[in-house]
């Protein structure tokens, strides 16, 4: 088989791969625009004729969206300042000090990746009642302030690309490791804290489990609760129900289309690629 012909079936397979990505997406866009009576015309259309802009405001005030997006940026922003600051913290300790059993309990923080989330729900309920958290925004912010296993394995494997001899000459220049870490480190690792950064503003905005399990009241909602509420006993308007998907999504897609090279440079970097 010449170089051709493998290259050719390559970008055949990797085309193949980005239609079967990409077709839920174009249909969630495409039913977006659809009136109620096209969703479900076999053979299905893709592109919706005629094209019902107004499912977007109708959609977006139906319920009050305004409130669940607020609440959803004040999680995932507040989100964002803990993990990054909190797994830094954490990652600097086990890749740049020097402390006995600093091996030892870095594999049990990555043993504690191997644990689902849902298995430690229980606790958390009872210990967010305990403080009287429940049905506020707080339960989904503080975990993220508890520096994550996955964030701080990330980190640390970024930090040891550093030279070591940066943090000699600013020990010999009377700085401190705090101010090694928050001088020299954290300013040369914008790309790993970039994705550290988007992953937990993605998994933050997405949250419906633990939303459920702990918000009750309306006003306290978040998007992803706001987008659960269109399907109700009477049936699912979808093509409203894809119009609030998309418009959920969006935050998703800037984020992620403004970091996207700080985003590649730290997974690349911390050898998390595939």
């Amino acid at each position: 088989m010449n170089r051709r012909l493998v290259t050719s079936l390559i970008y055949f397979l990797l085309v193949l791969g980005a239609v079967v990505v990409l077709t839920p997406l174009a249909w969630m866009i495409s039913t977006s625009l659809k009136e109620e009576g096209q969703v479900f015309l076999f053979p299905p259309r893709l592109i919706p004729d005629p094209v019902v802009w107004r499912n977007y405001p109708e959609a977006l005030t139906v319920l009050p969206f305004k409130i669940y997006f607020q609440n959803s940026a004040i999680v995932s922003l507040s989100a964002i300042v803990g993990a990054v600051l909190s797994s830094s913290l954490v990652a600097f300790s086990f890749a740049r000090l020097r402390w006995q059993g600093r091996d030892w309990m870095f594999l049990l923080v990555l043993a504690t990746m191997m644990l689902p989330g849902q298995v430690t729900i229980i606790p958390q309920f009872l210990i967010f009642r305990s403080l009287g958290w429940l049905d506020t925004l707080l339960p989904l912010i503080v975990p993220y302030w508890g520096a994550g296993a996955f964030f701080v394995f990330l980190l640390r494997q970024f930090f040891m690309t550093i030279p070591g001899e940066l943090d000699d000459a600013a020990l010999i220049d009377g700085c401190s490791h705090l101010g090694i870490y928050w001088r020299i480190i954290l300013p040369l690792s914008k790309p790993a804290l970039a994705a550290v950064a988007i992953f937990t503003f993605q998994w933050s905005w997405n949250d419906f489990f633990h939303a459920l399990v702990f918000l009750s009241s309306r006003e306290n909602w978040t998007v992803a609760l706001g987008l659960a509420a269109y399907r109700n006993t009477f049936g699912t308007t979808w093509n409203l129900l894809m119009a609030a998907s998309v418009a959920s999504i969006l935050p998703l897609v800037l984020v992620f289309f403004f970091a996207q090279r700080y985003f590649i440079q730290g997974v690349v970097f911390t050898g998390l690629k595939g």
